[in-house]
Formats: structure tokens, C-alpha cells, sequence
């Protein structure tokens, strides 16, 4: 589904070195960047980027964005994952392994037996300039500004009632730099009474029909603090 090349290889092992750097500047959601062997390789996506060098796509027309979300516990079996900042609760399906990431944030993917990434989910706590109102384009912005070649967006919501929390919405897809690998993700900025949190639940676009039910799930199971 995603294939390797040497010079996949080789690019990857050059991205991990910078991983660390950036770990090192702050916290913040994560960004699949490329692929390691089979598996997928996650990356800090940086820290304060500023709406502006995205590609963003025409906002479509007719049927309300995200009509498919209401929020609500998540299905029987699956396991919680709480921001120790205690800002949010992520839920993961059973198949899903939590992953280790930056300090204060958590993260979880679902993988086939080859090791080929199916499902990614991550929250962290929110920091920089992000807000209800500018986080479209502060998500694209911050793609780009990082480690996505181009960035472009499907959907949006803004007042999105939450699990104690409202949250602002985005649905969009991005091609990596290293391995030119395309994803889709929900990325989402839930403002609850202790804090902002960042959601993001991607998948390889080409699979994306197939796994997004299950993201949807995590989206709507999303418990603010």
C-alpha cells in the first residue's frame, strides 16, 4: 500500500535525526511523514506556524460538513488514554497500540501484520496560536510550514459540541515531502474547562474509506476535560 524505496530509506534516516531537534523545541500534534521499511515513521510537526503557505481546496457545497458527527462514549472494548495534563481523553479501538511521542502527549496507531500503518490517533495539548476561529488554516499552515508538501482542505466545523467540550474541525488531506505519501486526517481544536486540546485521526488516503468509520468513532468519542 505505501512501498519503500532506497531513497526512502535513506531520506528517513536523515528525518530521524531532526526528530529529536524538534521534540526538543516543544510539543505538538504529530505528523506522519514517511515510512520506515513498512512501518510509518511520526514526526513533531513543529511549533507556531502562522496561517499561510497551505493549498487550501474549495470548502464543499450542499450537505453540512461532519454531518455524520455526534459525540457520544466510545463502543464497548475500547481503551482510554487521558493527556496528563488531564485536558482530554483520547479513545482507541482494542487493535489499536499506544505509541510512544513528545512528553504530555498520546498516541496510538493500528498496524497490519507487515508492519503498513492502517490508523493514526494523537492528542496534545494545546500551544501556539491556534483558536477556534483560525484553525483551518492554521492546521494547513502548519502541515506545510513542516514536513507536507501540500496541503489541501476537504471540510470544516466550527461549534462542534464535544464530550465536555466544544471543538473546531478539519478534514484534509496532505502530501509528505519525503516519499511524496499522501494522507487524510480529521484534525480537531477541543476547548474544554481545563484547556485546549488538539485531535488528529489519519489514515493513508487510499485506505481512507476503509478505516475512517473507525476514526469517525474516535472523533466522536473525544472527551474533553
Amino acid at each position: 500500500m505505501m512501498p519503500t524505496t532506497t531513497e526512502d530509506r535513506t531520506t528517513v534516516t536523515a528525518t530521524n535525526r531532526s526528530i529529536g531537534a524538534l521534540r526538543a523545541r516543544c510539543r505538538r500534534s504529530l505528523l506522519i511523514v514517511g515510512v520506515l521499511g513498512t512501518t510509518a515513521v511520526l514526526a513533531a510537526s513543529g511549533c507556531g506556524s502562522r496561517p499561510g503557505n497551505q493549498t487550501p481546496g474549495a470548502a464543499p457545497s450542499g450537505a453540512t460538513p461532519f454531518s455524520w458527527f455526534h459525540a457520544g462514549p466510545a463502543p464497548a472494548g475500547w481503551q482510554s488514554m487521558e493527556l496528563p495534563d488531564a485536558t482530554a481523553v483520547l479513545s482507541i479501538p482494542p487493535d489499536a497500540t499506544p505509541t510512544p511521542g513528545d512528553p504530555g502527549t498520546v498516541s496510538a496507531t493500528v498496524t497490519a501484520p507487515n508492519g503498513v500503518l492502517k490508523i493514526y490517533l494523537n492528542a496534545t495539548p494545546q500551544q501556539g496560536e491556534e483558536s477556534q476561529s483560525n484553525w483551518p488554516e492554521f492546521r494547513l499552515a502548519h502541515l506545510t510550514g513542516e514536513h507536507a508538501a501540500s496541503a489541501n482542505r476537504l471540510a470544516d466545523r466550527a461549534g462542534m459540541p464535544f464530550r465536555g467540550g466544544l471543538g473546531s474541525c478539519v478534514e484534509d488531506t496532505y502530501v509528505t515531502r519525503i516519499g511524496g505519501h499522501k494522507y487524510r486526517e480529521i484534525a480537531c481544536l477541543v476547548a474544554g474547562t481545563r484547556g485546549g486540546s488538539v485531535l488528529v485521526a489519519a489514515a493513508p488516503a487510499d485506505s481512507w474509506d476503509r478505516y475512517s468509520p473507525v476514526l469517525q468513532q474516535a472523533v466522536e468519542a473525544y472527551a474533553s476535560g
